[in-house]
This record gives C-alpha cells, sequence and structure tokens, in this order.
C-alpha cells in the first residue's frame, strides 16, 4: 500500500481481471518457493515509522502536504490522514554497526522534520495515539490526497455494503464510536521493523516473530488512550483491527477471517502458505490494472498490502532484481525518543535471531493459539501479564524479560556479529525501561494521573521529553509547559 495507484470507481471487469493477474503471479511464486529462486543475500535490517504533525496546541494539524512539499526528502512520505507521515530508512546489512548507524540516521532525518515542520508553525511527535487526538479530528476532509487512500475507504465501505465502523474497546474505560469511513485507522502510529531472510529459514524467523509478538508489544506500548478512555497498555492493536473490518469471502466480515490480525496459524513449510492464504480468503479490495511482466509480481503485492497481519510477509527484489523475502514486524507503537525506537528495533532483531536458530524450534512447545492470547493479552496489560515463557513457572511479562529475554536478545545480537558496544547501548535501554516498568504508555497514564487528567498539558510536555533525546525510563513527571 506504500505506491500511489491510477484510480478510477472500479467496476466488475476490473475484479476479473485482477483476480486472472492475481492467480497468475501467485502460481509463479510458488515455483520460486519450489525452486529456491530467492535471494541469498545475508539478513538485512530496515524499518518504517510513523509520526504525528500537531500545532502549538498540540492538536493535529492537516498539513503533511505542505510538510512533504518542504521537506523534500525521499525518505519521507504521507499517511492516511493529512497529520500523518512515514520516515524510512534504507536497509543495510543486520551485522556489525547497523544500529548506532540506524541511529544517527533516524536523528538526523527527525531534526530535519523537526525544523521543516517548525517552518510550518507546527512540530513533530512521535507517539502510538496522539493523546489530544478527538473523534472530530478523523474526517474524510483530513484524508490524505492520494487515490490510493480515496480508493481504500470506497472499496472497504463497499464491501461492508455501507455499514458503519464500530469502535467498541473494553479496558480501564470503555469506548463505543461509529464512522462511516476508515479514517479511524489514523488513530494508530506504529514501528514497522523489517528484515530480510533467506527462503530456508524464513518459516523459523516467521514463527519466531509471532511467538515474540507478546514481549514486543508489551514493552514497547506507547498507546494507553484514545478519546480521553483509559484504555489498553497498546490500544493501537484493537483500534486499528476494528478500523477496517473486513473479511474473507462468503460474508465473513464478522467471522474468523480479518484483514487485520494475528494471523491464522504457524508456517508449517514456507512463506507462501500465506500467499496462497490471500488467494483463497480474502477478496480483492483494489482491482488495480498494472501494465507489467508478471515477474514484478505487483498484483500480488498490491494484494497482500492490503492484509494486514501483525507479522507480514513481503516480497520485494534486490538491486539487482533478484525477488527476496521480508518479514514486517508490525507490533511496536512509535517510540517517546530515537533511542527508544532503536531499542526497540535492537530487542527485535535479538530476539528473532535467537530464538529462529535454537535447535529445536520453539513454535512446538507453544502452541499457535497460545502465541496469539498473549500477544492479546500483553497488549491490553502490557509488561504485568502473567504467563508460562517455556517454563512450569508463571510470571510477568516483566520478570520473563529481565531474567530470560534480555540474555536471549544479547545472544542473538552476538551471533548476528552486531557491534558489542552498541548492543550494550541500545539492550541497556530496555532494560532500564523494563525494571522501572516505565514504558510510554505508564509515563503517560502516570502523568495524565498526577496532573488532572490534562491530555494537552501532557502531550507538550511528552513532546519537550521527545526533544531532549533521552529515553522514556529517564522521563520524569514535573509539567515544564
Amino acid at each position: 500500500m506504500g505506491e500511489e495507484i491510477q484510480y478510477r470507481h472500479f467496476n466488475k471487469t476490473d475484479y476479473q481481471q485482477f483476480v486472472s493477474q492475481l492467480k497468475r503471479e501467485t502460481e509463479l511464486l510458488r515455483d520460486w518457493f519450489e525452486n529456491s529462486k530467492f535471494s541469498v543475500a545475508p539478513l538485512m535490517a530496515g524499518y518504517e515509522l510513523e509520526a504525528w504533525l500537531i500545532d502549538d496546541a498540540a492538536r493535529p494539524v492537516a498539513i503533511n502536504d505542505r510538510f512533504l512539499d518542504k521537506a523534500d526528502n525521499a525518505l519521507l512520505s504521507p499517511e492516511l490522514a493529512k497529520f500523518n507521515i512515514e520516515l524510512n530508512v534504507d536497509p543495510e546489512k543486520l551485522s556489525d554497526k547497523v544500529l548506532s548507524s540506524f541511529e544517527n540516521k533516524l536523528d538526523t532525518l527527525w531534526s530535519h522534520c523537526a525544523t521543516t515542520a517548525r517552518q510550518l508553525d507546527s512540530d513533530i511527535v512521535g507517539v502510538g495515539i496522539l493523546p489530544t487526538l478527538q473523534d472530530s479530528d478523523l474526517t474524510l476532509q483530513n484524508l490524505s490526497l492520494l487515490d490510493r487512500y480515496r480508493a481504500l475507504n470506497e472499496q472497504v465501505l463497499r464491501q461492508r455494503k455501507g455499514v458503519e465502523i464500530e469502535l467498541n474497546i473494553n479496558g480501564e474505560d470503555h469506548l463505543q464510536v461509529r464512522h462511516k469511513d476508515v479514517m479511524l485507522e489514523a488513530a494508530a502510529t506504529s514501528l514497522q521493523i523489517h528484515i530480510q531472510v533467506p527462503q530456508e529459514s524464513a518459516a523459523r524467523y516467521f514463527n519466531a516473530s509471532l511467538l515474540l509478538s507478546a514481549p514486543m508489544v508489551a514493552v514497547s506500548a506507547n498507546s494507553p488512550c484514545l478519546f480521553g478512555k483509559h484504555l489498553w497498555q497498546e490500544t493501537r492493536i484493537p483500534v486499528f483491527e476494528q478500523a477496517v473490518p473486513t473479511g474473507g469471502f462468503g460474508g465473513a466480515a464478522a467471522g474468523p477471517v480479518h484483514r487485520v490480525s494475528f494471523g491464522s496459524d504457524y508456517i508449517r513449510d514456507s512463506l507462501f502458505e500465506c500467499f496462497q492464504e490471500n488467494l483463497d480468503h480474502y477478496p480483492v479490495l483494489l482491482p488495480v490494472h498494472y501494465d507489467a511482466a508478471p515477474e514484478q509480481v505487483k498484483h500480488l503485492r498490491l494484494h497482500n498490502g492490503t492484509i494486514w497481519r501483525w507479522n507480514r510477509p513481503l516480497i520485494g527484489f534486490d538491486e539487482d532484481q533478484t525477488p527476496h523475502l521480508r518479514i514486517e514486524h508490525r507490533v511496536c507503537a512509535s517510540a517517546p525518543s530515537v533511542i527508544d525506537n532503536i531499542a526497540n528495533i535492537a530487542f527485535y532483531y535479538g530476539l528473532v535471531h535467537y530464538y529462529a536458530n535454537i535447535e529445536k524450534p520453539p513454535e512446538f512447545d507453544l502452541p499457535f493459539t497460545d502465541a496469539k492470547n498473549n500477544f492479546y493479552r500483553a497488549a491490553q496489560l502490557g509488561l504485568n501479564y502473567k504467563t508460562r515463557w517455556f517454563s512450569k513457572n508463571i510470571d510477568s511479562l516483566q520478570k520473563t524479560i529481565l531474567d530470560r529475554l534480555l540474555l536471549h536478545a544479547e545472544t542473538g545480537l552476538y551471533q548476528l556479529g552486531v557491534d558489542q558496544d552498541d548492543c550494550q547501548r541500545y539492550l541497556s535501554v530496555i532494560q532500564q525501561r523494563v525494571m522501572k516498568n516505565l514504558t510510554g504508555s505508564q509515563w503517560q497514564l502516570d502523568f495524565l494521573n498526577a496532573h488532572q487528567g490534562d491530555r494537552t498539558l501532557m502531550t507538550l510536555n511528552y513532546l519537550n521529553n521527545q526533544e531532549s533525546g533521552s529515553p522514556v525510563h529517564e522521563w520524569d513527571l514535573m509539567s515544564v509547559s
């Protein structure tokens, strides 16, 4: 969905032609898997980071078109709403100084964004859900000026036959709102971590990403509220799942197959299983015609881009046009600071490499239903969620991370050849955050409790702390605004 499309109102023929091309490209992809046609390049790292544009009253400001024109940087792009943007990075080999390189590049790009925003009398802020966001901000008037977003909105509503989209979230408070469009999706912004993997180990990395989603969503939680309601530790999860509520074939929108989901099972043999599932169970949402060779698999990639698994397989191409496999780990919120984002990236890479390479695949000992339950409960309760982690004992994720997962992440990073000083720098951020139980979400809740629930004051102080560059575990609750 990151690529612009040429949009017109689609007709029955468009759908028939797209499905025909999709079937052809899926069969071609099957051949690639069966004959090992994918890149054998070393593990590669990358990420995408979404952010908000706000005014001096900490309210969202719908100027991403002006912002992007002024910033003039190919690593920046619009998101669904005019008050959101996305920051990208060129991929690098997952070894040596990749983490500090990512930090330096993100810090430089973020500073450029901040300078550009100030020139437009605004600011940029990274947070899972903007605390000052109001339901009235999520209107089609604030939809970004790209055909793909207009088409997405129209086609989701077409599949729902005009039935309104409803958010119904139970947490500390209860939130229930209705919308006639997909703009609720714009309430949630994330850090999406990419890892390019070889075909022979892709299933192991994918399954490891699934079972690690619980500790990752807990340690990176930064979205405790929406519209003034205290909900989950990571409220992005139910918001995004309910904001694009279209399901599978045969009127199954309310059934077990959803376009935003944890997925249906572990991978058994290869990532092709996901693409076959895409074809078999998900109606085409955007039947765009591409005048391109089947080997570019553009129809297959677009269709996959309209299915938002929390861990999503991707097909890409190396510089020499050899196809490659990537996994997009989508569970993390945009973090409170640059170093918090890189620490989350480091923690994921270390853990996923460790668990994808231990002798006995861990998914053999953790049923998929348990991995799925762990994910949603961790999103609800954060680091306080108690579970068994390959143990007879039930412990909180906080204790599990401190006692076991930090060591596993460190081992994984060392195995990757990541610089040891970098390993210590970023994993120590995770360690301190978890020891203090001070995620972005917990800081927000603590600040609201200390300042009579003032969301504007909290957002302004959050921004001030973010601009300091300090990780969230070092933030205090004193108001400076």
